[in-house]
Formats: C-alpha cells, sequence, structure tokens
C-alpha cells in the first residue's frame, strides 16, 4: 500500500511540476516571452486542440464541397447527372412498356388473334345529321383576300411553296400478277400478288422489322412499322432473311416467296398495307406492275 501511495505522489508530482518556457533573443539572450506550465496543462490543452482541429475538419467534410476532393465521394454534379439520368431511364422504361404493348396489339389483329369489331355507320354519321340551311356560307372580305394571296403564291411560286407531306415513295415488295385485290366486304384486306417461288420479297420503305416468326394459318410472315404511321405486311413466305428489331431500308430483300400456310392457294404473297392501325389498298399507293 505503501508503495502505491509513493508511486501516486510521485506521478501527481510530475505531472503537477511546474516549467517555464522560455523565449529568448539568440543575439542579446533578452527574454521575449515566457509562459509557466506543467505536464498536465500541457496534456489537457494538446486533447482540446486535437478535438478541435477533428471536429472542424468533420464539419468541413459534412458541410461543404471540399470533400469531392476527398477520394471515395461523389461531386454534387456527378449526383445530380445520375439523379437525371435515372429519370430519363425511368421515363424510357415506360416508354418502351409502352411501346411493347402496342406491337403486341397489332400483331394479334394481323394474325387474327383478335377479331375487327364491326362499326355503326349510324352512331358515326349521326353528327353530320345537322341543319346547315341557316348558315351563312358565303366568303367575307378578310376570306376573299387571303384566298386572292394564296393564288398569288401558288402562281408566281411554285416550286417555294410546293411540298409533300411525306418524304418517301413506297418500293413495289415484288413484280408479279395480282390475282386477288383489296375487297373491305370480303374482309380481304391485302393484295395477293403470284411470282416464281423463292422470288426475292423487298421491303416497301425504310423502316424497323416489329414481327418476324411462324405462323400456322399464314406461314412465315414478316411485319414492318415504316414512318407516318404506316405498317406493312407481307405472309406466306418460304423463308425470313430479317429478325424482330433490325433496321432495313427501302428495296432490301426481306423473304422469298412461298407457299407456306394453312390459308394459302400457292406460291404468292398476301401483302398488307395499314395506316394508323386501318388497313388501306396497297395498290392506291403503290404500281405493282
Amino acid at each position: 500500500m505503501e508503495k502505491k501511495k509513493s508511486k501516486r505522489k510521485q506521478l501527481k508530482k510530475k505531472l503537477l511540476h511546474k516549467y517555464r518556457l522560455v523565449v529568448l533573443n539568440e543575439d542579446t539572450f533578452e527574454e521575449r516571452f515566457s509562459l509557466k506550465l506543467n505536464r498536465l496543462n500541457v496534456f489537457v490543452i494538446g486533447t482540446l486542440f486535437a478535438i478541435f482541429l477533428i471536429a472542424i475538419t468533420t464539419m468541413l467534410i459534412a458541410f461543404t464541397p471540399l470533400r469531392e476532393y476527398i477520394p471515395g465521394y461523389a461531386s454534387t454534379a456527378l449526383k445530380q447527372k445520375a439523379t437525371r439520368l435515372a429519370f430519363e431511364v425511368d421515363s424510357l422504361e415506360s416508354r418502351l412498356s409502352s411501346n411493347e404493348i402496342y406491337f403486341e396489339r397489332i400483331q394479334q389483329v394481323l394474325r387474327g388473334d383478335i377479331k375487327m369489331e364491326k362499326m355503326d355507320k349510324d352512331s358515326l354519321f349521326e353528327e353530320f345529321k345537322k341543319d346547315t340551311s341557316s348558315l351563312n356560307l358565303l366568303p367575307n372580305k378578310q376570306d376573299s383576300l387571303l384566298r386572292a394571296e394564296v393564288a398569288h403564291e401558288d402562281k408566281y411560286n411554285v416550286f417555294e411553296t410546293a411540298s409533300s407531306s411525306m418524304d418517301f415513295v413506297l418500293f413495289p415488295p415484288i413484280k408479279g400478277t395480282i390475282t386477288n385485290t383489296y375487297n373491305v366486304k370480303e374482309k380481304h384486306f391485302a393484295v395477293d400478288i403470284v411470282a416464281p417461288e423463292g422470288s426475292p420479297v423487298k421491303s416497301v420503305a425504310d423502316g424497323t422489322v416489329i414481327f418476324s416468326e411462324w405462323t400456322a394459318e399464314t406461314g412465315h410472315v414478316i411485319i414492318l412499322e415504316h414512318g407516318y404511321g404506316l405498317i406493312s405486311v407481307y405472309k406466306h413466305n418460304a423463308t425470313l432473311t430479317k429478325r424482330q428489331g433490325d433496321l432495313v431500308k427501302s428495296g432490301e430483300v426481306i423473304a422469298n416467296i412461298g407457299n407456306t400456310g394453312e390459308l394459302t392457294t400457292g406460291p404468292h404473297l398476301h401483302f398488307e398495307l395499314w395506316s394508323e392501325g386501318n388497313p388501306v389498298n396497297p395498290q392506291e399507293y403503290i404500281d405493282f406492275e
């Protein structure tokens, strides 16, 4: 016990023993500054100073842009860019999902899985049954001036004002004899073109392949989506040279004439043309001769 007490006294004496820190002029040995210290004071001051430095450094890292210069911390611009890209990816995923549903519905209609509903003509033309006898249809002064101005521009600026709503021409898919034309009453929304078996079938315009598979009724079928809401369909092919998702150019070979499917009557191409989800007569847009 006495030894322990003596050791404690010695430790206390060392900690509280006073020292004097003196700053002297090297040339004249004149005292410039002096400070009385002991080991306990030095330890306490050093500890407080270290805690202060740690606190200041933590605050600088946490609440100032200086943390961007420390390895492992992402910059604010990078975080903003990542957030923006995350929103864009989410939007693209939603748009892609909508397009996939849209293509799936088109494929179901063209395969015959979804039947076309009969149109109620009475309700369709109900909006046109209006009495127009009381309406004044005579052109007013402003309308007459506008008509004269447009006519003058059309007369003297033909090449400057004339333009087309479509900037591409439809290419005939194959040269041959048409044996069955477009007929809405018989629900034949296509033209059947007879040609030698194995003849190349070409794309009518630039587009993307949205369907390229085998079906029991129509054999090898390939469907292309073009601009302006236009879709072309090619059925009863012997082989297909393009897959779903491929990009094709106008006049590029996409299949070969065949006699496949349960509904075929011989080697021919069953060609359909759809505009904005409605079937149209291909002969009104393409010269097959």
